[in-house]
């Protein structure tokens, strides 16, 4: 397919964003999120600063970005790594690429860009990690719409190889290309996502499935725990080989037209959340966070599950590895 976008205009400046090893990124935001971005990027021998205003969560992020690139044998990756305390310690002749990691208020974000737009370079890539607003929104009245773009990462950033290269209204396709090839060489799998529609590609998908997920829990059909049983031992555990497309090459594409003729019809079709995630979220079960969610969390589980997560990751990463050559678990 070809690549379009209607409402593209002539490009201001042609991005000039080379190899991670030449260029430097800069991250704002030393979050969780904003930190393990950074790791995305160091692992690849990127020059890469984060701007952290915070002095606690700026201090403790080398302890962290070097722990995470030891696990991966990247240990030469955390002296590209710099932290500065705002954006005028920031060498702005340097900078190739910029990546947003700041709090989801879009008044926050639309701040930050438009004072990106006056310090970076005319063909300084710029981007957004916002996974709840439009790319078009974030970039409304700026000078150069045309390379800002999203840029979404998912959590674990260093851990979850995929990456969504957002087109916004007026992004630049040339921008998106170079963003694309980027993020290759540094370990991602990008997919390029022609239009920002809430929720981008990826979670659409998710929440789809999660749409059918809850509603079944709503009617009684099966537990909380059969539904993650169900998702993670028998056909999820197919998708780190084959998506749901090449599935359906797989398994024979008459049959899947067939079973999806009967299945259809009896789909959940709701516009609201589900009534057992309305509930936890109205009585404060918000998951780990509040010790309860649909399981129990105490320290000691949420420890030992967020260790058994990155473990299980890691290992994912390992049989992946000859499809990702620039990183190994």
């Amino acid at each position: 397919m070809q690549d379009t976008n209607a409402n593209q205009p002539q490009d201001v400046a042609q991005p000039n964003l080379a190899g991670p090893g030449a260029s430097h990124a800069v991250v704002v935001g030393g979050g969780t999120m904003g930190a393990d971005v950074a790791v995305v990027l160091a692992r690849a021998l990127c020059r890469t600063t984060i701007v952290e205003p915070d002095a606690a969560k700026a201090g403790a992020l080398p302890a962290r970005i070097g722990t995470n690139l030891a696990a991966i044998g990247r240990q030469d990756g955390a002296s590209r790594v710099g932290v500065v305390a705002d954006l005028d310690a920031i060498d702005w002749a340097s900078v190739d690429l910029v990546i947003e990691c700041v709090p989801e208020r879009l008044d926050v974000k639309q701040a930050l860009f438009a004072r990106l737009v006056d310090v970076a370079r005319p063909n300084a890539i710029l981007a957004s990690n916002s996974s709840s607003f439009p790319i078009s929104a974030i970039g409304s009245g700026l000078s150069t719409r045309e390379r800002l773009l999203g840029l979404h990462f998912f959590m674990p950033a260093h851990l979850v190889p995929l990456v969504e290269v957002v087109l916004g209204e007026a992004s630049s396709m040339a921008a998106a290309d170079a963003l694309m090839a980027f993020m290759r060489r540094c370990g991602m799998v990008p997919v390029k996502v022609r239009q920002d529609l809430p929720g981008f590609l990826a979670n659409r998908l998710q929440h789809a499935l999660s749409r059918e997920a809850f509603d079944l829990i709503d009617r009684g059909i099966a537990s909380p725990e059969d539904v993650d049983a169900a998702v993670r031992f028998g056909f999820g555990f197919r998708f780190l080989a084959a998506g749901p497309v090449m599935q359906r090459d797989h398994a024979g594409i008459d049959v899947h037209a067939a079973a999806a003729a009967t299945m259809y019809p009896t789909f959940c079709n709701a516009d609201l959340p589900a009534q057992c995630l309305r509930e936890r979220a109205a009585d404060g079960r918000h998951g780990m966070k509040a010790g309860e969610g649909f399981y129990r969390w105490t320290p000691e589980a949420m420890q030992a599950e967020r260790a058994r997560y990155d473990r299980l990751l890691r290992a994912g990463l390992g049989l992946i590895a000859a499809e990702l050559p620039e990183i190994q678990p």
